[in-house]
């Protein structure tokens, strides 16, 4: 009797065209609960960021809400509601999995590792990691490392690459792992360490919004290839699809480069060529 009734309700299931995996999509929670969540980083400029008002903005939090004002069009409700959700580099990908966030937006490197964790949209950026130290005491190459220690925001692709760096060049810098790049800054300050590693273009963001902008040098050289996607959950292509489809017209329209030069005019004037090349490639066709 108890097998036929599991029968019977998987028949039942089939037949209405519903299934678990569809009540948990991502746009079907969506537009159940009226409200698409943003998970962001506090202190990742110029991806994402606190600004003076407390408010997230950035390079990547502007992608997030082109695909959150499509996800409204989508579905046709106007009033779908966007919440921000701050996560950290240990949390981020299990706020995904967990169902507390529905895009993570940040300064996130896409790998084939982690897209067994997670789902990736279009690459969004391209950097490596570099090096931050005080002018006083300039760490420019790994050379300079000698016998110093550098911070690693713990959880990142940055302490990966630099530790087989490190031991590539038979170095003896010692790498201290801090919790977020506010906390390798001040580190720096107070002395605790000779330098901060992490994706160039953070650093370069970090020390321009920081109020001693000129006591910092970020060395020119980087060390790794961090590409930049936006993190979504597994096996949710419609999800995906959707915020590629915004992506690839944001490319072909060219209306990306403004959203660069809003965010990285003041940092870079010039597109780096191997950038420019990523939109014209993630320019997909409708």
């Amino acid at each position: 009797m108890k097998h036929a009734v599991a029968l019977l309700t998987l028949i039942s299931i089939l037949v209405s065209g519903t299934s678990i995996a569809g009540d948990s999509s991502t746009l079907k929670q969506i537009e159940k609960s009226e409200t698409i969540r943003i998970g962001y980083r506090k202190n990742e400029p110029p991806m994402s960021f606190l600004n003076k008002d407390n408010q997230p903005v950035g390079y990547s939090i502007e992608l997030c809400l082109h695909i959150a004002n499509e996800i409204k069009s989508k579905l046709k409700n106007p009033n779908i509601a966007t919440r921000y959700v701050p996560v950290t580099a240990s949390s981020r990908f299990d706020a995904l999995k967990d169902n507390s966030i529905d895009i993570l937006c940040g300064s996130t490197t896409k790998t084939l590792s982690r897209s067994e964790l997670v789902d990736f949209t279009q690459l969004t950026f391209i950097t490596g990691a570099a090096l931050l130290s005080l002018k006083t005491d300039k760490v420019e190459g790994i050379s300079d490392l000698k016998g110093k220690k550098i911070a690693i925001v713990k959880d990142t692709t940055t302490m990966d690459s630099m530790s087989k760096i490190l031991k590539k060049a038979g170095s003896d810098a010692k790498i201290v792992p801090v919790n977020s790049a506010a906390e390798a800054m001040d580190a720096i300050i107070k002395g605790e360490v000779d330098a901060f590693s992490s994706d160039q273009i953070v650093l370069i963001g970090l020390v321009v919004t920081h109020k001693d902008a000129k006591k910092f040098s970020v060395s020119d050289k980087v060390y790794s290839f961090e590409p930049f996607a936006l993190a979504v959950r597994r096996n949710d292509s419609d999800f995906r699809l959707a915020a590629d489809r915004v992506l690839s017209k944001l490319n072909r329209s060219g209306q990306i480069s403004k959203v660069y030069k809003k965010w990285f005019g003041q940092y870079i004037k010039e597109v780096p060529t191997l950038l420019e090349a990523m939109y014209i490639l993630n320019a997909t066709p409708e």
